[in-house]
C-alpha cells in the first residue's frame, strides 16, 4: 500500500491540534503561564475567537476558541496528548513550580523513552510527558 507522500509527493505534517476548552481566557493563562507555551495569536475574527499556542521547541501547536467548529468537542474530552522533554524531573519541577499539578514520574523500563508523568488542564484534557534524553542533543526543531 502506498503512503500518502508516495501517492502525492507531499509531506503531511501534524502542526495544529484543536483543544476543547470551556473558558478561553483560563486556558490561555494555564497554557501560557503554567505550562510555558508561547502565545502565537489571539484573534477575534468577528464570528469567533481563535487562540493558538505552541510548546517551546515544538512544530505542533494547540488551538482553541469560540469558532463553531471548535465548539463541537466537549471541553476536557481530549486525552493522551503527548509532549516530549529531555529531562522529566526538570520538566515536572518547572511545571509544579508554576502551579501545575503533575502526576508522579513513572519509568517503565531502563531504555530511553520509558519515563513519563502526566498533568491535566483546568477542563480535564490530559497530557503525558515523555522523557527522551536524546532530545537534549538532537532536538526535532533546531534551536535558534
Amino acid at each position: 500500500m502506498d503512503t500518502p507522500a508516495a501517492v502525492t509527493g507531499l509531506d503531511f505534517t501534524l502542526e495544529v491540534v484543536t483543544l476543547p476548552v470551556s473558558d478561553v481566557d483560563a486556558a490561555i493563562a494555564f497554557y501560557r503561564e503554567g505550562v510555558g507555551f508561547h502565545l502565537d495569536h489571539d484573534v477575534d475574527a468577528g464570528f469567533g475567537r481563535v487562540v493558538q499556542l505552541t510548546p517551546p521547541g515544538s512544530g505542533c501547536s494547540v488551538v482553541f476558541g469560540t469558532m463553531p467548529a471548535m465548539q463541537r468537542m466537549e471541553p476536557g474530552s481530549l486525552h493522551g496528548l503527548q509532549l516530549v522533554v529531555a529531562d522529566a524531573v526538570a520538566a515536572r519541577d518547572g511545571l509544579t513550580a508554576r502551579g501545575v499539578a503533575c502526576d508522579d514520574i513513572t519509568s517503565f523500563d531502563e531504555r530511553d523513552g520509558s519515563t513519563f508523568f502526566g498533568f491535566a488542564d483546568p477542563d480535564g484534557n490530559t497530557w503525558a510527558v515523555q522523557q527522551i534524553r536524546a532530545r537534549a542533543e538532537h532536538p526535532l526543531i533546531p534551536r535558534r
